[in-house]
């Protein structure tokens, strides 16, 4: 049974920081391009970054360029999203995504390319 588990949301303030994790279990996340997409309420789904197999291709939304980083660790089956200077317009409700791809490098930006959904973290930034 395939399953992504995301944890690392929460309450934060602005300027402050966040780690999100995203752990694969039923299958081997090498064989897999990840990413992270979030939706706010009333506002589309959007994907935030993604990371092909070999994370040699990364891909951040422009609004989060500098910010977040996103990375890989094959060996625990899991993807990291660092968070920093965080932004109330960052609150939204954080998924990790998984697509089988045979390529080590291409990465993916739509969620229609996904196979596999986690079901969320929410991460709020207010003060």
């Amino acid at each position: 049974q395939v399953q992504l588990v995301e944890s690392g949301g929460g309450l934060v303030q602005p300027g402050g920081s966040l780690t999100l994790s995203c752990v694969v279990s039923g299958f081997t996340s090498e064989d897999y391009a990840m990413g992270w997409f979030r939706q706010a309420p009333g506002k589309e789904r959007e994907c935030v970054s993604a990371i092909s197999r070999n994370a040699g291709n990364l891909y951040y939304t422009n609004s989060v360029k500098g910010r977040f980083t996103i990375s890989r660790d094959n060996a625990k089956n899991t993807v990291y999203l660092q968070m920093n200077s965080l932004k109330p317009e960052d609150t939204a409700v954080y998924y990790c995504a998984a697509r089988a791809t045979p390529s080590e490098t291409n990465r993916f930006l739509q969620g229609s390319d996904y196979d596999y959904w986690g079901q969320g973290t929410q991460v709020t930034v207010s003060s």
